[in-house]
């Protein structure tokens, strides 16, 4: 890969390649959690509503959803925020992730982006229907050993792969890498499913999808051990922040609507039904966070804990 070009160059390309691979997220999103459907099949994109085939004008990211202001042509279905979102905050990540890897390691930059749009699909799935794709789990779990056969690097700063490779050694050798990465799957899945299975016993019902399992388990293989630990510390500290925030948001609902209909509850009535509501949260999509920060910036992230 040329290097005399501008790093602004590849950080532009990267993250519009990554705007037109957030159109395929979509179709991802919507088409993996339905029975019957297929990712490859149809291979052209079409309307969720009318089912009717979308021509290339109809299909360019972002751009066409401004100009049909955010509906169909043929039908006017509106179409939801989420589609440009997508389209957006993968070609975000992507240029994330080429301001950390480009030009100079185009391999570690092609396998964190996969990742990140798996973290993309993982996200939006779980939230629309609090469960997490096996083609993004499981698939990832597959990957992610012949990625890092590939791409040794990902375990550069895992002190598994570190304390293997001689020290001689310029760079973490394969075996130290795969070692690393398979030892992240093992302690990725089994920490999470060990806090599920502790949850479950103490509050009598299940306190972890295996989807979030499978998931952290995935990530681990990119990140190691040391980077599944740091991610599931992420992602307890944002799900926490996010919780509490849901469960005032429900508080508030509930009093307002009890101003409205002239009815009277207590501030207990309402943070008791607030709790039960905001209990329901996804946690795949804060897993993704933490896997997505641990994965670009492991040296900062080590930095800022005890």
């Amino acid at each position: 890969m040329p290097n005399d070009l501008p790093r602004e160059f590849w950080w532009t390309w990267w993250s519009v390649f990554g705007l037109f691979v957030g159109s395929f997220l979509n179709v991802a999103i919507h088409r993996l959690p339905l029975e019957g459907e297929s990712v490859s099949h149809p291979r052209r994109s079409r309307c969720p509503s009318c089912r009717t085939t979308l021509t290339w004008r109809e299909n360019i990211p972002l751009v066409s959803w401004l100009v049909q202001r955010g509906r169909c042509r043929t039908c006017g279905w509106r179409i939801p925020w989420r589609y440009p979102l997508v389209e957006t905050l993968t070609a975000v990540l992507w240029f994330l992730v080429a301001r950390e890897f480009l030009p100079d390691e185009l391999g570690r930059a092609i396998v964190c982006s996969v990742v990140m749009s798996g973290l993309v699909v993982a996200t939006f799935v779980d939230f629309d229907c609090f469960e997490i794709p096996d083609e993004v789990s499981i698939g990832g779990m597959v990957m992610a050993p012949i990625a890092v056969l590939l791409v040794p690097a990902l375990h550069e700063h895992s002190w598994l792969a570190l304390q293997i490779t001689p020290h001689r050694a310029l760079e973490v050798d394969r075996a130290a890498a795969l070692l690393a990465c398979v030892a992240g799957m093992i302690v990725g899945g089994g920490l999470l499913w060990s806090v599920g299975w502790l949850g479950s016993r103490v509050y009598g019902r299940d306190a972890m999808g295996f989807g979030d399992v499978k998931l952290l388990a995935a990530g681990g293989g990119f990140i190691g051990p040391g980077g599944a630990l740091a991610a599931l510390m992420v992602a307890s500290l944002v799900a926490s922040v996010a919780g509490i925030g849901n469960m005032l948001r429900f508080m508030w609902v509930v009093r307002s609507r009890a101003r409205r209909r002239r009815r009277r509850i207590s501030l207990a009535q309402s943070l008791r039904v607030a709790r039960i509501a905001g209990r329901y949260v996804p946690f795949g999509p804060y897993l993704a966070i933490g896997i997505a920060i641990v994965l670009l910036y492991w040296e900062r992230v080590i930095g800022l804990l005890p």
